[in-house]
């Protein structure tokens, strides 16, 4: 069992903390726990870490474990949004010819929709969006209470 899964337990820092102790003497199973917190402190016979630093560690543990599992989280959004990118592309080609060369009306809509799905999928719109509201002088309409509309 790690952090994470005792903090999903709704279990608290300070018994996460001492469930992960590397010292007997604070280890809440009473066991040395080979990779715990404070192992360099036990493996030298200093004292055990404070529960402040139990804490600290369990908390530092969780955050990196979340950064981790974020990270690679991304990648695999990353990796689908390229295959979902090749898709979009072969079908707004197809679009896309049948607009140009026979002005069709339907397959104009149908290309500028792809175009729009691709745009939302990367964040292009969101960007132009932010950009937009960062200008000098760009300042939100409010209404007569003070609250924008």
């Amino acid at each position: 069992m790690d952090a994470i899964d005792l903090r999903l337990a709704d279990v608290d820092w300070l018994t996460v903390g001492r469930k992960l102790a590397a010292d007997p003497a604070v280890n809440s199973d009473r066991i040395a726990c080979p990779q715990g917190y404070g192992i360099d402190r036990y493996n030298k016979g200093l004292e055990p870490p404070s529960d402040d630093q139990l804490i600290h560690a369990a908390c530092k543990d969780v955050r990196q474990a979340l950064k981790e599992r974020t990270t690679e989280q991304d990648e695999k959004a990353d990796e689908l949004r390229a295959v979902e990118n090749l898709r979009l592309d072969r079908l707004f080609f197809v679009a896309y010819r049948q607009a140009v060369k026979d002005g069709d009306l339907p397959a104009i809509d149908r290309a500028l929709r792809i175009l729009e799905r691709r745009a939302r999928m990367n964040g292009l719109d969101r960007e132009a969006v932010q950009d937009r509201d960062r200008r000098p002088g760009r300042h939100r309409q409010r209404t007569d209470r003070g609250r924008p509309r």
